[in-house]
């Protein structure tokens, strides 16, 4: 083992030559610039809008002022002179752009020694792969006089992750397609209101607004929104309103239907009933889809909404509702955790029990579509670290897309914390229906309004373009 890797060492004003050179090599990756954008404050469009970035000019202007002092300051206090160096000035040229994807090599030659202050002068350029020369200039310093040398810091890994990245992917998928016609059940406050006609103006839904008019009217007019390109169907309460769309459905003049301003057993109410017509040999379950920062993938959490205590048969359903969702939102083969407080089953925790019972349907093609493992703890569901420890041998181990919840009150708590811990914004959507069903929160923001949208556009034309 080599040791000198371990350490980080100077060299001393006495020990440098007219001459000595360092170098380090570097490729810009879009990381880069968001670490820098959040250290400096720098917001510039020309660094962190991805439309501004496709013009010239950000290519002009990005590496000049994020790289050209940056990597000579780095050269020059890790590596001549190293630690220990006091950066007195520098001038420098921009010669060429840097662009996405370039490798540069950033070198300093020491070029003028003041012995009475310590100073040196260095040559500073920064060449690109192909050897051209982008930055050239000089740089100014007071160099150490001691030997330092210390443990090489290792830096903590640093993840840039654009918040509702995940969700506005998945809403641009869905603006790409024709909208689908959704009633709007009772929507009587701001926030129902105004998600619905976001949604509308994002090309998601073509909505149809049902519950009492003078209360719609009333709020549009409050918020200064114009409600003229949009149908309205009077109703006398919300419980009509629900009725109303669920009726509408029925006929196939609504291909989706969304909670507005009332209770969520109001809503589902008419449409869990048997005589709704909206009813399928699955079980209707809720689906919580969340985009978590600096997590790779959006994780999809169920049930926790609809199913309280569901039974074998109720999770099987649930299940495959969820992976039929992952498939519309173009997860081909997505990865089940059957969820528990452990890994092992055991017969004191039933939901160990019926997470093996499901794992084994799933063998027997009585669960298709995904691949299926349970019972998991959740640290050993999404965490490849956490599944090694426990010597769990899995594909869904430390991999999985969705969490299967063993009841409501778990589901309903985990999706929650991620909300309101880790800052996750939440869609939710009914499926095993035969049209979408957008669950909405009153709390829930316009982003989270649109991803629910955007997702239930894309379970409605994924089952229109599969069939029955």
């Amino acid at each position: 083992m080599n040791l000198a890797l371990d350490y980080i060492e100077n060299r001393t004003f006495d020990e440098i030559r007219i001459g000595d050179s360092a170098s380090l090599t570097r490729k810009l990756t879009r990381r880069d610039i968001g670490l820098f954008a959040v250290m400096s404050g720098d917001v510039n469009p020309a660094h962190v809008d991805p439309e501004y970035a496709k013009s010239d000019m950000f290519h002009k202007v990005i590496a000049h002022g994020m790289w050209g002092g940056a990597l000579i300051s780095t050269v020059l206090g890790t590596e001549l002179p190293g630690p220990g160096t006091i950066y007195l000035d520098q001038s420098l040229r921009f010669l060429g752009p840097i662009g996405l994807g370039d490798t540069v090599t950033i070198t300093v030659t020491a070029r003028e020694k003041d012995d009475g202050h310590h100073r040196i002068t260095f040559d500073c350029k920064c060449a690109n792969q192909d050897g051209k020369v982008v930055i050239d200039g000089t740089a100014l310093v007071i160099a150490p006089t001691e030997k330092i040398k210390r443990p090489r810091v290792t830096l903590p890994e640093v993840r840039i992750d654009e918040h509702g990245a995940k969700f506005r992917r998945m809403i641009a998928m869905a603006e790409a397609l024709e909208p689908i016609v959704t009633a709007v059940v009772h929507p009587v406050d701001a926030n129902s209101l105004g998600g619905a006609v976001a949604a509308a103006r994002a090309n998601l839904i073509t909505p149809v607004l049902i519950g009492p008019e003078h209360k719609i009217r009333t709020v549009a007019e409050e918020v200064g929104l114009d409600l003229s390109p949009y149908r309205l169907v009077p109703t006398e309460h919300s419980y009509a309103a629900a009725a109303t769309a669920v009726t509408m459905a029925q006929k196939g003049e609504v291909r989706a239907l969304m909670k507005g301003s009332l209770h969520t057993d109001e809503f589902m109410h008419p449409i869990v009933r048997s005589e709704s017509g909206l009813r399928t040999e699955r079980r209707l379950s809720h689906v919580f889809l969340l985009d978590v920062p600096n997590f790779d993938r959006p994780l999809f959490v169920t049930d926790g909404a609809i199913n309280i205590s569901p039974n074998l048969d109720d999770k099987r359903d649930i299940v495959q509702n969820a992976i039929d969702m992952a498939h519309a939102l173009g997860i081909a083969s997505p990865k089940v955790a059957v969820l528990s407080a452990v890994e092992v089953v055991t017969p004191k925790i039933p939901s160990t029990v019926e997470a093996a019972a499901i794992c084994k349907m799933a063998n027997r093609g009585q669960i298709t579509g995904g691949i299926v493992d349970g019972p998991l703890a959740f640290d050993n569901a999404i965490s490849e670290e956490a599944a090694r420890a426990k010597g769990i041998e899995s594909q869904v181990a430390g991999h999985a897309d969705i969490l299967a919840v063993p009841d409501v009150e778990a589901g309903n708590m985990l999706a929650k914390q991620l909300e309101y811990l880790a800052d996750a914004d939440a869609a939710g959507v009914v499926v095993g229906a035969r049209v979408p069903i957008i669950l909405t929160s009153r709390a829930d923001s316009i982003q989270s309004r649109l991803a629910s949208s955007a997702v239930a556009a894309l379970v409605e034309h994924h089952r229109r373009e599969s069939g029955p």
